[in-house]
């Protein structure tokens, strides 16, 4: 029977996947979520005429002629604008950001003036100009902020500059981290004979934080059925069980088995993609099961392929937010083979192009290969072989 394709796969482990509630959060609480609401100004922005120089608040006709001579009524200072009006042959210190007082519609800035004690001398000046003019950047009401988008630096900027204290953001996913193997132990544990540092939790949790998720982590079951259904049920409440190894065929390969007594609907557990061919999905009541490779490398690219776009479904992120570019090659590629190769990959950028060119060693375990490595070339299954120079689709990591 023929592998199931890494798009068909993709295609069956987000579908039905819709956003999860919204949930109102403080402001400064918002970095990297994702708005669940269309966002319109409290305000208009800026709220008033403002000056963009520091120099002299004027009357554009009484500089149509210069120089020329001014009499200086006042100071407006941004919190503390002039009350008056300016009048002919009248003129108001002003500061940048400062409102522009009522009767002036020139700022004349302050290198092209001298100025004595009660007079300012305009030496130059062009009328109508410095002045940011009441609602130049947005007005009260503007939708400037739209459902799906991911809240970063100038995304929080701009919704603090609409007057927003706190913002209508989706659920954090939460996804269960569940380790496999009786060879398995935690960082930091003096390892005995046979045991293995278990390393992929930690990937996890972290490229489930960074692309907006909640990760809970299980611990780590041992090679029985009961343990692996006992750790299960402690993360019920995620919306995403990830499982790390156990999800091949070998008789200690557990996870389909103790799931599927627990009510496991098994949608598949293989896959044409290299690494990361025993990959597990399916439901277990409302929570989807996702089974990874033991092999770190493969387990971390999984989770790249197909966790981030569940995580990207369940926040409701805007389409078009998938992670992928172009980029040259660096030296030539052998043809491929039958399942899709996500190659790990160094890049440079050589005259304004990106050039990659793959690691040499491929292996899926080899962690401290993978972390030099910048990128993934994404080869689909039977490409032909390619030469350098060629384009190539890759994912920056």
């Amino acid at each position: 029977m023929a592998l199931l394709t890494v798009a068909e796969a993709l295609s069956r482990v987000t579908d039905g996947l819709t956003p999860l509630d919204a949930e109102r959060v403080p402001l400064g609480e918002c970095r990297g979520r994702v708005l669940a609401e269309d966002l319109a100004a409290c305000l208009t922005q800026p709220p008033f005429d403002a000056s963009a120089m520091d120099g002299y608040a004027v009357r554009a006709e009484d500089v149509a002629t210069l120089p020329t001579t001014l009499r200086l009524i006042g100071e407006s200072a941004a919190g503390s604008g002039y009350a008056g009006e300016v009048r002919p042959g009248e003129a108001v210190r002003i500061f940048t950001g400062a409102p522009v007082p009522k009767g002036a519609d020139t700022v004349v800035i302050q290198e092209n003036t001298d100025a004595s004690p009660g007079v300012v001398i305009v030496k130059e000046a062009a009328p109508h100009r410095h002045i940011r003019p009441r609602g130049q950047d947005f007005a009260e009401g503007d939708v400037l902020l739209g459902a799906g988008v991911w809240l970063g630096p100038r995304e929080l900027m701009l919704a603090a500059a609409m007057n927003h204290a706190e913002l209508p953001v989706r659920r954090k996913p939460k996804v269960a981290i569940l380790a496999t193997g009786d060879e398995v132990v935690l960082p930091g544990t003096e390892l005995q004979r046979d045991q293995i540092v278990s390393s992929v939790p930690a990937g996890l949790a972290a490229l489930i934080e960074a692309k907006g998720g909640e990760p809970m982590s299980l611990g780590i079951a041992k090679d029985s059925a009961e343990s692996l259904i006992t750790l299960a049920r402690t993360g019920s409440a995620a919306d995403i069980l990830v499982t790390i190894g156990g999800a091949s065929v070998g008789d200690r390969d557990l996870v389909s088995a103790a799931l599927r007594s627990e009510g496991l609907e098994l949608d598949f557990w293989k896959i044409a993609m290299r690494p990361g061919k025993p990959l597990l999905y399916g439901r277990l009541g409302q929570q989807r099961v996702l089974g990874l490779p033991g092999n770190p490398v493969s387990a971390l690219i999984c989770g790249l392929v197909f966790l981030v776009p569940m995580l990207h479904r369940l926040l409701g992120l805007r389409e078009g937010m998938e992670e992928h570019a172009e980029a040259t090659l660096g030296e030539a590629v052998e043809a491929n083979g039958p399942r899709q190769h996500y190659m790990r990959a160094t890049s440079q950028w050589e005259a304004g192009e990106r050039r990659v060119s793959p690691l040499p060693a491929q292996d899926s375990s080899l962690m401290a290969d993978f972390a030099r490595a910048d990128c993934l070339i994404v080869r689909a299954p039977d490409a032909p072989a390619l030469a350098k120079g060629a384009q190539v689709t890759i994912i920056p990591l």
